[in-house]
C-alpha cells in the first residue's frame, strides 16, 4: 500500500500517460490520424476519441492541481524546518504550475479544428508554463538538498527539465511555420518535415512532464496532508 500522498503523483502519471496513449490507439484504429507522430491534440479531435480526450484531460488537469499544491505544501514544510528555499520561489512555482493546468483545461474544452486560436493558446500556455514549472522545481530541489531530494534525484530532474526546454523550441517554432491543422499528412507535402519535427518534440515535452512527476512519488510517500474542519460560531 502506498503511504503518505504518493498516490497523487502516481495517479497523475497514470492519467496523463493514459490520456496520451489511449486516445492515440483509438484514433489510429478509427483511421482518423497518421500512425507516425501526429500532434497530441490530433488524437482527440474526432469522435469518439475527442470525448474521451476531453474527459481524461480534464481529470489529468485536476490531478495536476492537487499534485502541484501538495508539492507546494511539502516545500513549505521544508522551508519551516530547514530553510534553504525562498518562500516566494515556492509560490511562483505553484502559480505557474496552475497556469499550465489551466492551459490543459483549455485544450480539453476547445478542440483543435473547431476553435483553433483558443486551442493553440491553451496548448502554448500548457507547454510553456509546464516547462517553466519543472525548471523551477528542479531549482527548488537543488536549494532544498539534502533535505528534500537526493543528489541523484536533483540531477535526474535537471536532465528531464533540460530535455523539455530543448524540445519546447522546435515544438513551437516549427508549428508556427507549419500553420496548418491537418490531421493526415503525406510525406511529399512541403511542410511535412516541419510538422514531423514539431510533433516529435511535442511528445518529448509531454512525456518529460510525465517522467518529472514520476520523481515526486518517493518524496510524497514521506508526506501526509490532512483536512481540518472548523465551525465558526456567529453571534
Amino acid at each position: 500500500m502506498m503511504e503518505g500522498t504518493g498516490f497523487l503523483p502516481a495517479f497523475l502519471v497514470i492519467s496523463s500517460s493514459g490520456t496520451f496513449l489511449i486516445n492515440y490507439v483509438i484514433a489510429i484504429i478509427s483511421g482518423h490520424i497518421d500512425v507516425i507522430f501526429p500532434y497530441i491534440s490530433d488524437t482527440g479531435t474526432t469522435p469518439p476519441e475527442s470525448c474521451i480526450f476531453g474527459l481524461m484531460t480534464s481529470i489529468t488537469a485536476m490531478a495536476g492541481v492537487a499534485t502541484m499544491y501538495t508539492r507546494y505544501k511539502f516545500i513549505e514544510l521544508l522551508i519551516e524546518r530547514t530553510g534553504g528555499v525562498r518562500p516566494v520561489l515556492n509560490k511562483i512555482a505553484l502559480g505557474i504550475g496552475l497556469l499550465s493546468c489551466l492551459g490543459m483545461n483549455i485544450v480539453a474544452t476547445f478542440q483543435e479544428t473547431v476553435v483553433t486560436p483558443v486551442h493553440d493558446f491553451g496548448a502554448l500556455l500548457f507547454f510553456l508554463s509546464g516547462v517553466v514549472y519543472i525548471v523551477l522545481q528542479t531549482w527548488i530541489s537543488y536549494q532544498a538538498y539534502p533535505y528534500g531530494s537526493s543528489k541523484a534525484m536533483c540531477r535526474t530532474r535537471a536532465l528531464i527539465s533540460s530535455i523539455a526546454v530543448v524540445a519546447l523550441f522546435p515544438t513551437v517554432i516549427c508549428a508556427i511555420f507549419v500553420g496548418s491543422s491537418e490531421l493526415r499528412w503525406k510525406g511529399d507535402e512541403p511542410n511535412y518535415g516541419l510538422h514531423l519535427a514539431s510533433a516529435v518534440c511535442e511528445w518529448m515535452v509531454a512525456f518529460s512532464f510525465v517522467f518529472f512527476f514520476f520523481t515526486y512519488i518517493r518524496e510524497f510517500t514521506r508526506f501526509t496532508m490532512t483536512v481540518k474542519a472548523e465551525l465558526v460560531e456567529q453571534n
